[in-house]
């Protein structure tokens, strides 16, 4: 008789209920959650009485609180005007305005109670595939592909979603397409909110580049969100040292808290 699954838990609370099923990152997300949680607690910041949700939705409360620890908690710096010119300098593209692109892509959208390791396989299959044609063929295989593959309306279009600027997309999706120089299918899938992509871009516009001057505040903004994803990592990392983790791998996670 198979084993059942081992239930993930912080410092002997649950992170899920024993018949429920999450994805390595899922897992990692609702540990960082608690871990954040019980500190606060332990702050005096939320009360004690705030209980722990297996379903991995924090309370009001617990939200507000972890908000207030993280001001308290983690110090971060202002860029200098030095760090902000360099930042500038070496990611130029990215602070142009007007950049276009002509995108086509397959979706494989998440959704709940999808089998996260099969969509890949599947979508890291359909990648290789699409990869190993030149579209020079009678048959194109991409457009082929999303209409038969993909979750999105426009595999009724082969995939093709038109002419692009940065504000169409999602955010998540639009840093990786823009401000790059790549043109024909994207070597490796593109993550966002709604799924994975299969990504061919089909032609750029590069956009005017922008004096530092104009961006200072965008430069400054990007350059602290950076120095806050460490300072979370590396409070996270502290926590995590400090209590008793059991049935989730923390060191495997590439970022501190997602979303």
């Amino acid at each position: 008789m198979p084993s059942q699954p081992e239930i993930a838990r912080i410092n002997g609370l649950a992170l899920h209920a024993a018949d429920e099923v999450l994805s390595a990152d899922e897992l990692r997300q609702r540990a960082c959650s608690e871990l954040l949680r019980q500190a606060a607690i332990a702050k005096c910041l939320l009360p004690a009485s705030d209980t722990l949700s297996t379903d991995g939705v924090l309370s009001e409360d617990a939200s507000s609180a972890i908000e207030a620890l993280l001001e308290q908690s983690l110090a971060i710096p202002e860029p200098s005007e030095e760090a902000c010119r360099r930042h500038h300098a070496a990611h130029i593209a990215l602070y142009s305005t007007g950049e276009r692109i002509e995108v086509r892509h397959i979706l494989f959208a998440v959704t709940q109670g999808v089998d996260v390791v099969a969509l890949r396989n599947r979508a890291e299959t359909t990648l290789l595939d699409v990869r190993c044609h030149d579209g020079t063929g009678a048959e194109d295989r991409f457009a082929k592909a999303a209409s038969t593959l993909s979750n999105c309306p426009s595999g009724a279009q082969g995939g093709h979603l038109g002419w692009l600027v940065a504000a169409d997309c999602a955010p998540e999706f639009a840093k990786e397409l823009f401000g790059h120089t790549e043109v024909g299918v994207l070597p490796r899938l593109v993550h966002s909110r709604f799924g994975l992509h299969v990504v061919e871009v089909l032609a750029r516009e590069p956009g005017a580049e922008q004096p530092f001057e104009a961006v200072r505040g965008a430069v400054a903004m990007s350059l602290r969100q950076k120095t806050y994803v460490t300072a979370l990592r590396q409070y996270l990392q502290l926590l995590a040292g400090q209590a008793d983790i059991a049935g989730v791998d923390l060191e495997a996670s590439e970022t501190a808290l997602v979303q």
